[in-house]
């Protein structure tokens, strides 16, 4: 039998699962030949088809007569599926081996090949074999599990159910039908159906959703196919958890009677509210906030405890007796997620049922009322902080201000009075019943604890109830400023280096007063210091001192007139230091290498110590009597300790005690603005003698040694010396008396300077000897003092002082 054959371009394309393809065939572009290319009408198998094998599908005839065998090629022969088809190489006869799956290959291609007797391809054709589908595949369905809010309105989609059958689709074996078989547990207020869309079986629901009711649904869904001899079906699970949502409302459990709180306390919880909420523990819907009404001064607060939706009611601000002596306010509590109800009415046929949804709900709440307690109140000040402006050096008892308080008791007594709280520098005073503040202290606005020109007191009004309580007012001084202050010199002391040009310095100054009292300062020059010494600029804070080539070095003490923008000054002693820089670029590297002590000085110190500590232990050991004779301690004069501009120990004179010198010392008087060495090298402003080989300046770090205790103990037979005070004042005479020996026998030897008016150039640390540049003027001794006149006369023997020859006898 020989089947129609067709071209390929017009065999129909068949949408199924091929296997293989035609090899040699005609492309769809339209017929060709290719010695006799043909594809014939397909064969149909039957998948699954129980046999018996093999069985004969068919025969392919060719017209030629002269050919030989026949090959087939391709799917179902030795390409997958393998070995399903064979063919008689003599007959050309086809036969089936075995089952072929139609979910597995739904046509098989074949080439049919025809040789001559040379072996030859006389003829080469395709052939189609077609696999008929069976219903042997049950549609699936596969299990599913979601969530729904039970706040979902009925008529919304749960879930689209799909399920897929290995079936031909366009056969009744694999389209199918899906329906619900059952749903557990049963509810009479919730019905779950099922339509049949395009996308899938939707399931939706009737009814009102409850978790409280229940939590899930198992819905069974078959899926059955429309085989025409036998339908195959299967079924599938849905599980729908329900979602709880907030359909209850929170319930206060209790009744609050009246709470008793006292005045003024705060910070306290003074009430646990508690509820009952029937919705899921933990979630928004079963969590209450609690709100506060009637709170008009907002003096409670409340929080909600997480673990027990317990309320805590806090008193956030004290409640004031005087305003009430009871305060009513309620609280409300409402869950975090808004509340919704659902309810079924009716069940009707057709369509959704009739149900009655509630969305806004007025929430709970609870009445609260609170007693008072009265307690003492403190007085309270109207105002509490005032301030006042008033000029500085204002006189004592001047009127500053008025405080007023007022104590709002109406229990406890309201009787007050006022006191001070805080004045540092106690320079005001208040009266006790009227509040008037007054001065009782000249004010400094340049004082301490004043910032900014504002000085501030405190004033405290205390109540006379039990327990006291007390007020505090404020009251900021400001202090206009006056000129109560002159320019001061940041630095006393200045070092330059010796030039055959003129050098500058810089000169500081300040005021503690304000402008206009105080800067821009005046710098003027006192005496006669033409072509030595000038100021340039000689206005400023900070000018120039200029240094003329005519200046020697050595040790310049100049007077410096500083004055304010309104005129007021004061004279400055300056002190000039006037050094050979060319070893040391310094002054100061110079001086502070100069003063320090060698190791001997160091050695005979510590062995004065160790003499002296032998001696003590050796006094303990002596038996003292009663009464010893006493032994004169020699009386010492008044030392001076120097700065000198030398190498060696100074040759001062040594005179008696001076039993009443007195100095200005202004070293207390220490500017913020200056560093450590120049306030402890402040030069004191006061008149000093100046430029006499005779006599040196006395600085402020002067040390002054006054008489003799021991001395003017003994001299009015204070006490009587034991043989341990004599063998302490020894050893310590004994100690000085080595220790100044050791001054002139340091370890350098004495050197030979050269004469005046020679350069040594062997030591070129040693600045020149200066040249006094004032002459000193005897007749100032005239007037000096009974000591000093003694001094005089031993240090300048063969002149005339009257006052030492009437006392040269001291």
């Amino acid at each position: 039998m020989v089947h129609r054959s067709f071209p390929v371009a017009n065999q129909d394309r068949r949408k199924s699962s091929q296997c293989g393809g035609l090899a040699g065939a005609a492309s769809s572009g339209g017929m060709v030949r290719q010695k006799r290319a043909w594809i014939i009408d397909s064969f149909k198998i039957e998948e699954e088809y129980p046999g018996p094998f093999p069985y004969v599908l068919g025969q392919i005839n060719v017209v030629e007569k002269q050919l030989q065998s026949f090959l087939i090629h391709g799917s179902g022969v030795d390409e997958e599926p393998l070995g399903v088809l064979a063919i008689n190489q003599v007959t050309g006869t086809i036969s089936v081996l075995k089952k072929v799956d139609f979910e597995t290959c739904r046509m098989l291609k074949l080439r049919f090949e025809a040789l001559d007797p040379d072996g030859k391809v006389n003829t080469r054709l395709g052939v189609e074999v077609l696999i008929t589908d069976v219903n042997d595949n049950a549609p699936t369905l596969a299990n599913f599990e979601i969530s729904l809010d039970e706040s979902k309105p009925q008529g919304s989609e749960v879930i689209i159910v799909k399920a897929e059958d290995k079936d031909d689709n366009k056969s009744p074996n694999g389209t199918f039908t899906l329906r619900i078989v059952s749903v557990t547990p049963e509810d009479r207020d919730v019905e779950f159906f099922l339509e049949q869309k395009k996308e899938g079986g939707v399931i939706m629901f009737k009814g009102c959703l409850d978790y409280q009711r229940v939590q899930k649904y198992m819905i069974l869904v078959e899926a059955k196919d429309h085989g025409p001899k036998v339908q195959l079906s299967s079924t599938g699970t849905v599980v729908v958890k329900i979602r709880d949502k907030n359909n209850h409302q929170p319930e206060f459990t209790g009744q609050a009677g009246p709470i008793h709180v006292k005045e003024r306390e705060q910070g306290i919880d003074v009430l646990r509210l508690s509820v009952m909420d029937k919705d899921e523990k933990g979630t928004p819907a079963w969590r209450v906030k609690y709100n506060v009404h009637g709170d008009t001064d907002e003096n409670f607060k409340i929080t909600t405890d997480l673990e027990t939706n317990t309320g805590i009611l806090t008193l956030k601000k004290g409640l004031d007796f005087e305003k009430g002596t009871v305060r009513n306010i309620s609280v409300s509590a409402e869950n975090e997620e808004p509340y919704f109800s659902c309810q079924v009415k009716s069940r009707p046929e057709k369509g959704l049922w009739d149900v009655k949804v509630i969305k806004d709900l007025e929430s709970k709440t609870i009445p609260l009322t609170f007693a008072i307690d009265d307690v003492n109140d403190p007085p309270i000040f109207n105002p509490d902080v005032k301030s006042v402006t008033v000029n500085e050096n204002t006189p004592i008892g001047a009127f500053l201000e008025k405080f007023t308080a007022v104590d709002p008791d109406i229990t406890y007594s309201n009787q007050f009075h006022y006191q001070l709280g805080d004045d540092p520098n106690s320079w005001v005073s208040v009266d006790a019943k009227t509040g008037e503040v007054t001065t009782v202290k000249v004010l400094d606005r340049e004082g301490p604890h004043v910032n900014d020109s504002v000085y501030v007191v405190t004033l405290l009004a205390v109540d006379h109830g039990s327990p006291q309580m007390t007020a505090t007012g404020t009251l900021s001084i400001f202090l206009m400023d006056q000129n109560d202050n002159v320019p001061q010199l940041n630095s006393s002391r200045l070092y330059m280096c010796l030039s055959d040009e003129p050098t500058s310095a810089n000169i500081s100054a300040y005021d503690l007063d304000l402008p206009p009292y105080s800067y821009p300062f005046h710098f003027e020059l006192v005496g006669d210091t033409t072509n030595k010494w000038k100021v340039d600029p000689s206005y400023g804070t900070t000018v120039s001192l200029v240094k003329e080539n005519m200046v020697f070095s050595g040790h310049h003490m100049l007077t410096l007139k500083i004055s304010d923008s309104q005129g007021h000054y004061a004279l400055h002693n300056l002190s000039v230091t006037v050094c050979d820089c060319v070893a040391s670029s310094s002054c100061l590297v110079r001086m502070a290498s100069s003063a320090r002590l060698g190791g001997g000085a160091f050695g005979i110190i510590a062995l004065a110590l160790l003499l002296l500590l032998v001696v003590l232990l050796l006094a303990s050991l002596i038996t003292c009597k009663n009464k010893k004779s006493f032994i004169p301690f020699q009386e010492e004069g008044n030392y001076y300790q120097n700065s000198f501009n030398t190498e060696g120990p100074g040759t001062d004179c040594k005179v008696e005690a001076l039993s009443h010198l007195v100095y200005t010392d202004t070293s207390h008087m220490q500017n913020p603005n200056t560093s450590a060495l120049d306030n402890k090298m402040n030069v004191p402003s006061y008149a000093m003698f100046g430029g006499h080989a005779g006599f040196r300046k006395v600085t402020t770090h002067s040390l002054v040694r006054k008489e003799s205790m021991m001395s003017k103990l003994h001299a009015e037979g204070a006490f009587e010396a034991t043989s341990l005070d004599i063998m302490v004042q020894w050893a310590i005479q004994n100690s000085l008396q080595k220790l100044r020996s050791s001054s002139d026998r340091l370890d350098y030897e004495p050197h030979v300077y050269a004469l005046e008016g020679e350069k040594d150039s062997s030591d070129p640390e040693l600045d020149p000897i200066p040249i006094l540049e004032n002459e000193f003027k005897t007749d100032l001794l005239q007037d000096l003092d009974l000591k000093f006149t003694k001094l005089a006369s031993i240090c300048k023997p063969g002149q005339s002082f009257p006052y030492a020859l009437q006392n040269s006898d001291g």
